[in-house]
């Protein structure tokens, strides 16, 4: 099967998501977990699934590999500037007990983006897939690398804010004050209420679980969005961000304990948060430890 992502295909994608991270779970890639696929596809399809190209994998009824390839596309940033994005990225998953199928994974990349640089992001503890790809001519890419990482949720210390701030959530706050905190974050961003609309729209997301700290003058000045996997009572943050006024002063790390609060009482025993190598350290001060990490891989 081929494109266009839908979201009957995103659903199918997390059903693989789930399975992989109940059996194998250092083998979910970067890109491919539950949250993540609902965040990404959330607050892209509508401006950038035109560029986008997919490809599923089945055994009877049940899907075993899928290939997310996005293409080079214009990214309009919400102060008035441009990015061009002139290779292709690709976001996969093979379901392990189907290994081989990497190999029409990589060529079915390889024949999609033909012409361009193409990177891509596998997981280091899939020495299978590693092999496979460095056969395809995939070297080491240019990016640092993330990890995925992981806690229990039996014992959460309280969290601690500033006087005058109060948690929120999205469901209480509205959308406004969810986009204005993602966008002060992380700007310059491509994210508006197109966006957020978008994520609103996946099965995924659930606006009491959309965690907020809003500062004594109205300004959010920290969130998180919280992607709750029933299926294996595992909660996953993504984004987490704080505003650049506000930031060492323990919003995010309250961020995170609040949110890890609320998934317990929505039935949640287990969390995970990726991050960038450099904010390891951080996230080991709040319980986590390392699950897995990706390796960036390139071809020219």
């Amino acid at each position: 099967m081929t494109e266009p992502l839908t979201a009957a295909d995103l659903a199918l994608m997390q059903g693989l998501a789930q399975r992989v991270a109940a059996t194998r779970p250092e083998l979910v890639n970067s890109d491919a977990s539950y949250g993540e696929l609902a965040w990404n596809w959330g607050r892209g399809h509508a401006a950038h699934g035109a560029h986008w190209r997919r490809r599923l994998w089945f055994d009877g009824g049940d899907l075993v590999a899928w290939g997310w390839a996005q293409l080079p596309r214009r990214v309009h940033r919400n102060d008035g500037t441009v990015q061009d994005i002139t290779g292709a990225y690709l976001a996969y998953q093979v379901d392990p007990a189907h290994a081989a199928l990497v190999d029409e994974v990589i060529g079915w990349y390889d024949t999609t983006a033909a012409g361009l640089e193409r990177t891509t992001l596998p997981g280091a503890a899939d020495e299978f897939a590693l092999q496979r790809w460095v056969a395809h001519g995939y070297g080491p890419g240019t990016g640092s690398w993330s990890q995925l990482n992981e806690r229990d949720l039996t014992d959460v210390e309280e969290p601690l804010l500033p006087a005058g701030f109060r948690f929120r959530t999205a469901a209480e706050a509205g959308p406004e004050a969810a986009v204005a905190a993602h966008v002060a974050a992380w700007a310059p961003v491509a994210y508006d209420a197109r966006s957020y609309e978008g994520v609103r729209q996946t099965r995924a997301y659930r606006g009491d679980l959309h965690i907020l700290v809003e500062a004594p003058d109205g300004t959010m000045a920290s969130s998180a969005i919280l992607w709750f996997d029933e299926v294996n009572r595992s909660v996953e943050f993504e984004p987490v961000g704080t505003h650049p006024d506000h930031r060492r002063r323990g919003l995010a790390r309250a961020t995170l304990l609040h949110g890890m609060h609320r998934a317990r009482e929505a039935g949640a025993t287990h969390a995970t948060v990726a991050c960038m190598a450099d904010l390891r350290e951080f996230y080991y001060g709040v319980g986590f430890r390392e699950l897995s990490r990706d390796v960036p891989l390139r071809k020219s």
